[in-house]
């Protein structure tokens, strides 16, 4: 069986602890199925595979159409959470939240909300979304946006000229917003 815990600081974020099954051999998890996440469309899944070298950071992204389900297959993350909503109850609440391959969870993200992480190791993190990549749908906020205020714990990660190009919250402007 299959265990969600919404996180009470974001509404609509899921922790989702992985069943296992191991022998000798090693173990085997369900990863992802849409029918966890009901709230959802799942009818035009992508998968992708993003690989970070420690100190990376990526984000944040946001989408309004876009959902995201990350699984950390190796390695650790330092997720990144801001709800961005304009109707949502946890507007502009952040979290970070460690991830490690050893947990065996899956972090449920849905529309609405920025998300990044920091590689506190060598990471390989796998995602499922909901939507083809279409960059129409793509949007940033600045990862060190001080109204914000996440811990990331580093003051200098590696990040893409893009993210370092990311304007602070209060400079999107509000049709931008979900």
């Amino acid at each position: 069986m299959v265990i969600k815990s919404e996180l009470s600081e974001i509404s609509g974020v899921y922790l989702v602890e992985l069943n296992t099954i191991s022998d000798a051999r090693g173990r085997f998890s369900e990863v992802f199925r849409k029918d966890w996440f009901p709230q959802s469309d799942w009818n035009r899944i992508q998968s992708n595979r993003s690989d970070s070298d420690a100190g990376v950071l990526r984000g944040l992204h946001y989408h309004h159409i876009q959902v995201d389900y990350w699984l950390v297959v190796q390695g650790t993350i330092r997720a990144g959470l801001v709800d961005v909503r304009q109707d949502s109850a946890t507007n502009r609440n952040a979290l970070t939240i460690d991830i490690s391959e050893k947990d065996n969870v899956g972090l449920f993200i849905p529309a609405g909300v920025a998300h990044g992480f920091l590689s506190l190791s060598a990471v390989t993190l796998f995602y499922v979304v909901n939507n083809y990549y279409d960059g129409r749908d793509e949007y940033g906020i600045a990862w060190n946006d001080p109204d914000i205020g996440l811990n990331w714990g580093i003051d200098h990660p590696i990040i893409s000229a893009r993210d370092r190009s990311a304007p602070t919250f209060r400079d999107i402007p509000q049709s931008d917003l979900p």
